[in-house]
């Protein structure tokens, strides 16, 4: 049953072409009543592998500023091992409950990302150009830092976050952002997952068929992508990280 729900869920994520880390966790720990630090341990995991073909992909297709995205990453390497010890040592429910609070934020990013970019460009001030020098290192491993402990400590993939960040702070154009965005998290998730494994959390029978599940699915469901319309895309986008934040938070 964990295999083929996880199958569905991933179907669902490579059609919205979206990750969907929250929503794995939000499906371990309330429909299969996971553990939720067992749940962010597989999640983080799973994220590796989806994330590497990710970043492969869109390397090839010049769409990374690898500078930028190697810096934030390495900060991210030593949040997000910090993010996972620190995890370990919080009780069960809350954690639950920061964990979801965190999902539906990157559902709020995401929606007005989608259907207010208008007012989001007028109101933030976007770098025209990339950041370099002395700065670049600063706010890269500054940015890396926090990033990677939130996605340590709490699962999260924080991909709303990063990607407003490389445009708002480093200046990264827009349609580099998401392969820019998946080199980052790479190193973050392996290093939180090896954060979650040292303190023996995760479960390597739930992280195979999660994985699996995942892998096969995202395939599938990447095929429908450009036969949808626009308008049934972005709505799918901002529900599926929305609608798993509220059932973590009711029903953990």
């Amino acid at each position: 049953m964990l295999f083929f729900s996880m199958l569905l869920l991933g179907t669902l994520i490579g059609f919205v072409g979206a990750g969907g880390a929250g929503v794995t966790i939000t499906l371990l720990t309330v429909g299969f009543h996971v553990p939720i630090h067992t749940a962010l341990a597989v999640a983080l995991a799973s994220m590796v592998f989806t994330m590497l073909s990710g970043t492969i992909s869109h390397f090839r297709q010049k769409e990374v500023v690898v500078k930028t995205g190697a810096i934030i990453g390495f900060g991210g390497i030593s949040g997000a091992f910090l993010g996972a010890n620190v995890s370990n040592l919080m009780p069960a429910d809350f954690l639950s409950d920061i964990t979801g609070l965190m999902l539906f934020s990157s559902a709020v990013i995401l929606y007005i990302k989608l259907y207010h970019d208008k007012w989001l460009a007028a109101h933030t001030p976007m770098r025209t150009e990339l950041l370099t020098g002395r700065k670049l290192w600063i706010y890269g491993l500054l940015t890396g830092l926090i990033t990677g402990f939130l996605s340590g400590a709490f699962g999260i993939g924080a991909a709303a976050y990063i990607q407003l960040a490389l445009m708002v702070i480093f200046g990264v154009p827009l349609l580099q952002t998401i392969g820019t965005c998946m080199m980052i998290i790479l190193p973050i998730s392996a290093a939180g997952g090896l954060g979650y494994l040292f303190n023996d959390r995760l479960d390597f029978m739930i992280f195979i068929q999660t994985l699996a599940g995942l892998m096969i699915g995202a395939w599938f469901g990447a095929k429908g992508t450009h036969l949808a319309p626009l308008p049934l895309l972005k709505a799918a986008i901002v529900a599926l990280p929305a609608v798993g934040s509220i059932i973590m938070i009711l029903f953990h």
